[in-house]
């Protein structure tokens, strides 16, 4: 992306990056990639982390700090490496280790070795905490299971949309609609010029074959209808008007507004209504208004509770301050080209992917509004209303 710009990455006011598990050597992953990518000592950067809507909220921040006139030009994104999440020591492990090394003598050392126990050994996996609620004692995954016991999604109904979520996503790639995948290439030659997720050869049969993963007895909520755990990044370039004529750069959108919620976190999922609502009201805006909808797949029970709640009227009233039920989006303009079911879920960068592939899908279908939405661990939810840059 920088290769094809009129500027030199040291032209940049900025960098952000939303992330929420760099590795202990990236402390603050934004200022290492800045650096990286010849943005030069003087070009300050930071990282921001809202889990699932990370990517998100570092647009949301560049583009406040372009409105108050804090900068100009700024890189903001997101990036995870989920394959790298860090595997911890217990606690009783760190206890262990600290009394180990204070040990002087081999009669202390001794000691403590005569205290090692098997237990001390047993490893925390990172990926499995972080995505488990510490104040609700629930995983994503059971969170996903409330909401379809809730509003009564069926095992039938997750399966059939994440297939679909399967499919769109093949004929994105074969229609070579996704422009903005750049090729990777490895450290042993190989070649990825796209998203390996998606399962052509998906079938309710197969589908229906998967166990429940966080409710083994009762539960719906599998690996196939849930978004893959998985690895990416996306960047996108935000820059003021003024520098938008200093350096004559196309413009794909812009960021109209974005709106943070909260809500119980055992019901995280429904973060997405929560704040898409307050915006639609802010701009007067009914469902028929927006061209398109991105909401992130995390699972297809979460993406299938919140379009029931918009219709329904006692939900709007009573949890969203409406005085009516927002009604029904049409399916074929959500998600057009698949999601996180079939695309994956690097949750540091899928707030920053969505919104860069709505942008795209409003260029090519010369449409003009679009609404980008995320659940968010811990029961919050993040929306972004954005236009596209046609005149």
């Amino acid at each position: 992306m920088l290769a094809r710009q009129p500027f030199q990455p040291s032209d940049f006011d900025e960098v952000i990056l939303g992330c929420v598990m760099p590795g202990p050597d990236e402390a603050n992953i934004a200022r290492v990639v800045a650096l990286r990518l010849g943005c030069g000592k003087h070009v300050p950067a930071w990282t921001v982390q809202r889990n699932c809507a990370s990517g998100m909220q570092a647009l949301d921040c560049a583009a406040r700090n372009i409105a108050t006139g804090r900068a100009h030009l700024i890189l903001a994104g997101g990036v995870e490496a989920m394959s790298h999440a860090p595997v911890l020591l217990n606690n009783d492990m760190v206890g262990w280790l600290g009394e180990w090394s204070a040990a002087r003598n081999f009669g202390a050392r001794f000691g403590a070795l005569s205290k090692l126990r098997p237990g001390h050994l047993k490893p925390i996996i990172g990926l499995l905490r972080g995505l488990t609620d510490p104040v609700v004692g629930l995983s994503m995954g059971q969170t996903a299971e409330n909401l379809a016991h809730r509003f009564n999604i069926s095992r039938e109904q997750m399966d059939a949309f994440a297939l679909e979520s399967h499919r769109r996503l093949a004929k994105a790639q074969d229609d070579k609609l996704l422009g903005e995948i750049e090729t990777l290439y490895d450290t042993r030659g190989n070649v990825y010029e796209q998203d390996d997720g998606v399962r052509r050869d998906g079938d309710m049969a197969r589908m229906a074959r998967l166990k429940p993963v966080f409710d083994r007895e009762f539960g719906n909520v599998t690996a196939g209808n849930s978004a893959q755990v998985t690895d990416g990044a996306a960047l996108l370039i935000l820059a003021s008007a003024e520098a938008v004529e200093k350096y004559k750069l196309p413009v794909l959108g812009r960021i109209i507004d974005c709106h943070w919620a909260g809500l119980e976190p055992a019901q995280m999922g429904l973060g997405p209504v929560h704040a898409m609502a307050p915006i639609m009201q802010r701009h007067g805006l009914k469902i028929p208004d927006i061209d398109y909808w991105e909401i992130n797949e995390a699972f297809s029970a979460q993406v299938l509770a919140c379009l029931e709640v918009w219709k329904d009227a006692d939900y709007c009233r009573t949890e969203l301050g409406l005085t009516q039920a927002l009604g029904e989006i049409d399916l074929s303009r959500l998600n057009i080209d698949g999601g996180g079911v079939s695309l994956g879920h690097p949750v540091g960068a899928s707030g920053a992917r969505i919104v860069l592939h709505l942008l795209n899908v409003l260029k090519r279908t010369n449409t003009r509004r679009g609404m980008a939405s995320l659940c968010i661990g811990g029961g919050q939810g993040g929306a972004m209303l954005i236009e596209s840059g046609r005149e």
